[in-house]
């Protein structure tokens, strides 16, 4: 292990080798379908309008083995009000959990199969519906309905097989509205929509390559055109060890760039958690020696200026410190970009405390201006605290407190033990912080509403002549084609990369225009806000095949495109009439080069610069009718006979 870590754009990958590093993805992606997965409610429609809202209280269950999941009680823990908001167009009674559920949507496990051959997965015959337990609220039922449709597949990237542990297919979550104090709010119109899960093997070994596998993976989803796209639609989570220390998911990560410098953050906290734990062991204390002790402080507090504090008392909540016995410099010690360890213990008061006024606690480390020395010098004295011990004080009312104090400790002495085993959020800066416990297998169990359902390899069969090739097959050939680097991999990953095949091979124009069109032109149509989707394969077809005939029009096409995206009433076989130009014969270049010539070509001096701008605004008419070249010619002698005359 380094002494240190370096900044973030410093780290090399023989920096990240020495730390062990290993990582790996869990990406949930959205499928395109016209219903939820175990419904027939319509999915897809999005909606911040609601009909009624109900409220609930989760409880946790045992799992099979007659076990309690850590994270089920973890969340029962903070005590809780869900409340859903519902709109009567987009959930029935089945997510409400008040009837069973449908039979599996079939469209969505057909799109599930093609996935899992496409990522050379080993697929099962035999689909099997289970539960996972969820209790932060985000499935009414308190559990996720989910199936697995093959195992042990896998990728290329650079030449190497990144492995894929399986292919999952389960119904999406709702969406947090917000997430106060003790209530938590939802939106449930999300709530059902079928997803595939993708897990790869953690053999990745740095923050960039993990960015890459993740974008291959998106891309290749993305080229059978039948999943979601949008904020939302794909969601990756990233594990995260280093050596010495232990898996840790960052959930909900949204944009894949953000990715690097969350591993890195996560590979500093943990880097830094390991350096605690030897520092403490130094000084004695470990699991077993491990000491800390609480006290109400309140009457201390009355008169403090400082004013989250100096609120809370006068709300007539309570003020208790925690001593941390040997814990002295413990708190402020780094741990990511921008955080220190008592960051750690302020996010569990958070999360499982519900104390979410920040801050949320106060350390006697904290560098900022605070309460007074005599505050804390009178705070030692009745909590016993010796100079080698740390402080931390927190406040709120009974329950909330009696919950903060208890973590504080439980988290105070895992750092003896190292790195706890967590779920974090990923933030948008960079850095992540504490969302729960991480799940383990006690929360999966079999689910008894839905039977056993056989896949046969006949289906499969017929299924996979339906899939694009392999993203990598498709970049290669396109390379051979001459495409631009940077849309090699926007177009094989795009359903219209089947439609491009197709023109390349049918129509005999520059390969060029028709990526031009089918793929540059129709960006720049949708971010105007124009409805691309109007442009069908047969349009496409019939303007190109107009366009080998007549080559001009594909000058004309850009323009030709925006009015018929326009002019929903129009056409598009009317409006394409209109924009074919009339063909050119070199017969008319003696009569089109005079009628070119203005104040504007006169007004040029030098007269090459002239002739330039002449041939120009010529090749406007006839390109594709006249070569260049003869047309440059033409224009050259006949300036050439003006000149004689004068």
């Amino acid at each position: 292990m380094p002494k240190y870590l370096k900044p973030f754009a410093e780290m090399t990958p023989h920096d990240y080798e020495m730390l062990g590093l290993k990582a790996g993805l869990e990406i949930h992606q959205q499928l395109l379908t016209k219903k939820k997965l175990f419904c027939r409610c319509p999915a897809g429609k999005y909606s911040t309008d609601y009909d009624a809202e109900i409220l609930r209280h989760m409880r946790p269950t045992l799992s099979e083995l007659g076990e309690y999941d850590g994270t089920a009680l973890m969340e029962f823990k903070t005590k809780k009000e869900i409340i859903y908001r519902i709109n009567r167009e987009t959930v029935c009674t089945y997510e409400m959990d008040d009837t069973p559920p449908f039979e599996i949507n079939q469209e969505a496990l057909e799109i599930a199969f093609q996935m899992a051959v496409l990522m050379n997965y080993k697929l099962v015959n035999e689909i099997h519906i289970a539960r996972k337990q969820y209790l932060d609220g985000s499935i009414p039922t308190g559990f996720q309905r989910t199936t697995i449709v093959g195992v042990d597949g896998w990728i290329l990237y650079k030449g190497h097989k990144i492995g894929l542990i399986q292919l999952g297919l389960e119904e999406d979550a709702c969406r947090e509205i917000s997430d106060i104090g003790h209530q938590r709010i939802y939106n449930t119109d999300r709530l059902g929509m079928p997803l595939i899960e993708t897990v790869t093997e953690p053999v990745l070994h740095t923050p960039q390559e993990v960015a890459d596998v993740a974008n291959i993976l998106r891309w290749l989803v993305r080229s059978t055109g039948k999943v979601r796209t949008g904020i939302g639609a794909a969601r990756q989570d990233v594990n995260v060890s280093i050596t010495g220390g232990t898996r840790i998911e960052i959930k909900g990560v949204s944009r894949i760039p953000l990715i690097p410098l969350l591993i890195y953050n996560e590979a500093m906290r943990q880097y830094s958690l390991l350096r605690i734990r030897d520092k403490l062991k130094q000084r004695g204390i470990t699991e077993k020696t491990f000491k800390a002790h609480a006290k109400e402080v309140t009457h201390i507090m009355t008169q403090t200026s400082w004013a989250p504090i100096a609120w809370a008392v006068k709300q007539g909540e309570k003020v208790f410190c925690v001593n941390l016995k040997g814990y002295h410099d413990i708190l402020s010690t780094p741990t990511q970009t921008g955080k220190v360890f008592s960051k750690e213990i302020s996010d569990r008061v958070r999360v499982i405390a519900c104390l979410t006024r920040i801050p949320n606690i106060l350390t006697s480390e904290s560098a900022e201006e605070t309460i007074s020395s005599f505050a804390w010098t009178k705070i030692r004295k009745a909590v016993e605290a010796d100079p080698g011990d740390a402080l931390i004080l927190v406040w709120g009312n009974d329950q909330d407190t009696d919950t903060a104090v208890k973590e504080i400790i439980i988290r105070a002495k895992e750092a003896t033990i190292g790195i706890p085993s967590e779920s974090r959020q990923a933030l948008a800066d960079g850095t992540n912080g504490f969302e729960r416990i991480l799940p383990g297998p006690e929360r999966m169990y079999p689910d008894t509403d839905l039977p056993p359902l056989e896949f046969t390899a006949e289906r499969v069969a017929e299924l996979s002549r339906a899939i694009p090739k392999p993203l990598w097959e498709q970049a290669e050939k396109y390379r051979r084609l001459g495409v631009p680097d940077h849309l090699i991999i926007p177009i094989a990953s795009s359903p219209r990369s089947v439609l491009f095949d197709k023109l390349v091979e049918t129509v005999k124009l520059p390969v060029s225009w028709i990526y031009r069109f089918l793929f540059e032109n129709v960006v720049a149509w949708k971010r105007a806000g124009l409805p691309v989707e109007r442009i069908d394969e047969t349009t496409w077809t019939t303007f190109f095949n107009r366009a080998q005939e007549n080559p001009a029009l594909l000058e004309a096409g850009y323009g030709l495109f925006i009015e018929f995206l326009k002019q929903p009433g129009q056409s598009f076989e009317t409006i394409l009439d209109r924009y074919i130009p009339p063909r050119y014969r070199e017969a008319d270049l003696i009569k089109l080069i005079p009628q070119t010539m203005d104040e504007e070509s006169r007004s040029i001096v030098k007269t090459e610069n002239r002739q330039r701008f002449l041939i120009g605004k010529v090749m406007q008419y006839c390109r594709g009718h006249i070569p260049a070249k003869r047309a440059a010619d033409t224009l050259r002698q006949f300036c050439t006979n003006q000149k004689d005359k004068k």
